[in-house]
């Protein structure tokens, strides 16, 4: 491939990569734990958009457990982000022909 072609082909992958950008700042993943009664809401580019707990766990007793099942819904909500913009990157970034371990930079 020619340098010409080459440079070409960055700046086509840029625009796409900037397109998918805005893809995920609109895109929401929900993570949960305590099986459902904690749940965290997220754009794939991790703002945290919602957090709901369920009304029982809000009279418990156990302070401790509340918190836990905050982190592990916010933490699976993370993951969920994470292997979206995974999926959504793999694409590009083999049109790009990257070195293995080389990653995007998101």
């Amino acid at each position: 491939m020619n340098i010409l072609k080459m440079m070409e082909k960055v700046q086509e992958v840029q625009s796409r990569m900037e397109s998918l950008q805005e893809d995920l700042a609109r895109i929401e993943v929900e993570g949960v734990s305590g099986g459902g009664m904690v749940k965290a809401s997220m754009t794939c580019q991790h703002r945290l958009n919602s957090l709901s707990i369920d009304p029982s766990l809000v009279t418990a007793d156990d302070r401790g457990m509340l918190e836990d099942l905050i982190v592990a819904a916010i933490n699976d909500a993370h993951s969920k982000a994470e292997e979206t913009v995974r999926e959504r990157t793999a694409g590009v970034a083999g049109e790009l022909q990257l070195p293995p371990g080389l990653k995007l930079p998101f």
